[in-house]
């Protein structure tokens, strides 16, 4: 039992949160003995959720789930108690909520026509095939920096398979080839169900409400100390035979400089890098205002932590091309059903049984989804909301003459329904907030190997990093599951826990699931 030490963690995401609590059901710690600091008033990182039935509700996004994958995750949420569902845990729950509402996509592409495309072919030319099937079985050494669009023709991303995979994890032409080539393995159960994504599994609510906040009541019980609006601006490191501990975390709290000691054995845990520093929101009449790194300062301490020393990872890797790495996305709140009856008529797809419905002719590049509702823990009734987003938002609308950028959510619902052909008048009593997020895929940026850190680096005696912006091998970034499984990963090294990692289910070498790859992609 590691009843004595203590464990400092920088930042309050998934990682760190699920870092806590590896640490007190695998490491025996006392929650007591635990501090996350976190610059927001608000818990959670990306997985985020907030807002109200009368200001209107937001989300910046949600993360991808299933259930074939993501074996950290339910390790973690299989003992952690619904807040919903007395007696069962989050996963049992989430379960049970996939089990009755079984998704099943019926409208997952539609043209500039409004007519739903046919998705049963993935419209490969052979060439098509061959290039995907070479970068597939490329090295990712010899794949090194480079891009997808050094790998694939340009026709490649006109075909409808590009469309459904982009936009349901959010690729650019312009990204890793390592990652796009990661998520072909580790997703490929999906490549042969990807027109209607029956491989998509939801929570009840949005992940803040289902995943994020029984997470954090239970490290609450358990005695766990969250400080919010607290900013780390420092360590204290001391090198020793070329192994570097953290001696002190500085930082500022309630406009007070504190420098809080770590004593020897003591561990720290730090998110490096944030997808969704220094987002923004606008208003039904105002566009969110552009903000960089330096507006926030979310990177600062990584790029100090960095310099000099390379095995900390490079985050200009990440962080320093704004166009390459950022969409923007939208929350609308309604007061009525018409936009969910027309919606459900058009789709055939009742509400949380669909998916992203993508517009893959705008100009936007723009994919909605409706979720089950309520989607929020407290929504009222008569209350509806869903959730869109653009892959290209600097470019010109086909019905608003301007950038998706500088649009106000009325003109993105304007948009929205010159695109469904849909009468404005369904969106009367609509709040419509945008939502601009200029580091929302960095971790998809050209990289090499050496730009991301280990959990633990390999002369790092007390300080693990786990976040979206670390190296494990053959798994995929962009995931709940990536935070939590470097979490895990360096609790268990830290603290030289015994129980083994859940390891990665191989589903790509599996005979079935590469022949249903095929034939998938030869229709």
């Amino acid at each position: 039992m590691n009843t004595d030490i203590k464990a400092y963690l920088v930042g309050g995401g998934i990682g760190s949160l699920s870092a806590a609590a590896f640490m007190i059901r695998d490491g025996g710690m006392q929650g007591s003995n635990i501090t996350i600091y976190e610059a927001s008033p608000v818990s959670g990182g990306s997985l985020d959720g907030g807002g109200n039935a009368e200001d209107g509700y937001t989300l910046r996004g949600g993360r991808m789930l299933t259930t074939d994958n993501y074996e950290c995750t339910w390790d973690l949420f299989k003992t952690i108690p619904s807040l919903n569902a007395p007696g069962r845990t989050v996963y049992e729950e989430t379960i049970a909520f996939n089990e009755e509402n079984l998704p099943h996509s019926m409208a997952r592409l539609v043209d500039r026509n409004r007519f739903k495309v046919d998705v049963t072919s993935m419209g490969f030319s052979m060439r098509d095939r061959m290039e995907l099937l070479k970068l597939t079985e490329t090295e990712e050494a010899t794949l090194g920096a480079s891009a997808i669009t050094d790998w694939l023709s340009p026709d490649f991303f006109k075909t409808e398979f590009w469309y459904m995979w982009a936009t349901t994890f959010a690729f650019q032409p312009w990204h890793s080839a390592i990652e796009f080539k990661r998520y072909l393995h580790r997703f490929m159960m999906e490549f042969s169900r990807i027109e209607t994504l029956a491989g998509v599994k939801r929570t009840v609510h949005n992940q803040y409400d289902s995943l994020v906040r029984p997470l954090l009541e239970w490290l609450r019980t358990q005695g766990v100390n969250v400080v919010m609006n607290c900013t780390v601006t420092d360590f204290d490191l001391r090198t020793e035979d070329g192994q570097i501990t953290v001696t002190a975390i500085h930082c500022r709290h309630q406009e007070r400089s504190e420098v809080v000691s770590v004593a020897e054995g003591d561990l720290v845990f730090f998110q490096n890098g944030s997808m969704t520093d220094a987002s923004s929101f606008g208003s039904m009449s105002s566009s969110p205002e552009r903000l960089s790194k330096h507006d926030s300062g979310g990177w600062a301490l990584w790029e100090k932590l960095a310099a000099g020393r390379p095995e900390f990872g490079n985050p200009a890797a990440f962080n320093s091309s704004i166009p390459e790495s950022y969409w923007a996305s939208f929350t609308v709140t309604l007061k009525d059903t018409a936009f969910f009856d027309q919606m459900e008529k058009f789709t055939g797809n009742r509400a949380g049984t669909g998916g992203l419905v993508t517009f893959k002719d705008t100009n936007w590049f723009m994919s909605v989804v409706l979720a089950h509702q309520p989607h929020f823990a407290g929504q009222p009734d008569g209350v509806q909301v869903f959730w869109g987003y653009a892959l290209h938002p600097d470019r010109i609308g086909n019905f608003v003459a301007k950038p998706m950028s500088d649009c106000s959510g009325a003109e993105i619902l304007r948009e929205l329904c010159g695109h469904l052909n849909f009468d404005l008048d369904t969106m009367t009593k609509a709040n419509c907030i945008p939502c601009r997020m200029p580091y929302i895929t960095s971790m998809f940026m050209p990289r090499l190997e050496s730009d991301r850190p280990l959990p633990v680096p390999r002369n790092s005696r007390n300080l693990a990093f786990v976040s979206q912006f670390v190296e494990i091998a053959d798994d995929v970034v962009f995931t709940v599951e990536y935070s939590v499984r470097a979490a895990q990963i360096a609790v268990y090294e830290l603290l030289k826990i015994e129980r083994e990692v859940a390891p990665i289910h191989r589903h790509d070498k599996s005979l079935k699931v590469k022949l249903d790859a095929v034939i998938k992609a030869f229709k």
